[in-house]
């Protein structure tokens, strides 16, 4: 977690003490565009974290729950290659940890000239607590994906199909 300052009208870091809330339902308003813009600043900061020296490719996430907790996560590399871990599963996988269990967005930066959207095993991870996220990729260059998970993983296999 990388600690920021409180800007207003944005909900606050998960472990700052000027937590805003939001709306716990999973058809909260829309984030403000200060908001998505201080997300898209945690993910590219928390891409610096990454520990990635076999791909050279530091990808940052960061995620908004519906209580208005802010979560960051880079990705993290292992010479047994399958048990690499997504920028985007290590920020949802902390949220878990704390508690959380809707996330309503989730924004993605890599180093990249154009972006790129999340690998299939995060979207199955970020349905599992998030169906109806926004999911914003954002890179180096102009371009960016505003979308939501639905699109990304149509007619997804989740807790519904199980309960």
């Amino acid at each position: 977690m990388i600690p920021q300052p409180h800007s207003p009208g944005l909900p606050a870091l998960h472990n700052s003490p000027q937590l805003v809330a939001v709306k716990k339902n999973r058809s909260a308003a829309p984030l403000a565009p200060a908001a998505l813009r201080r997300l898209e600043k945690l993910a590219r900061a928390a891409a610096q974290s990454s520990y990635s020296p076999y791909s050279e490719f530091p990808v940052g996430a960061a995620i908004v729950c519906a209580s208005g907790k802010i979560f960051t996560g880079c990705n993290v590399e292992n010479a047994s290659y399958g048990l690499c871990n997504c920028a985007e599963r290590t920020a949802l996988f902390t949220a878990a940890a704390t508690g959380e269990r809707v996330v309503r967005a989730v924004v993605v930066y890599t180093p990249t000239p154009t972006p790129s959207s999340p690998c299939g095993a995060c979207r199955q991870v970020i349905n599992e607590f998030g169906p109806d996220a926004v999911v914003i990729s954002v890179c180096d260059g102009p371009d960016r994906i505003e979308t939501t998970l639905s699109a990304l993983l149509p007619a997804a296999f989740g807790p519904k199909n199980l309960l």
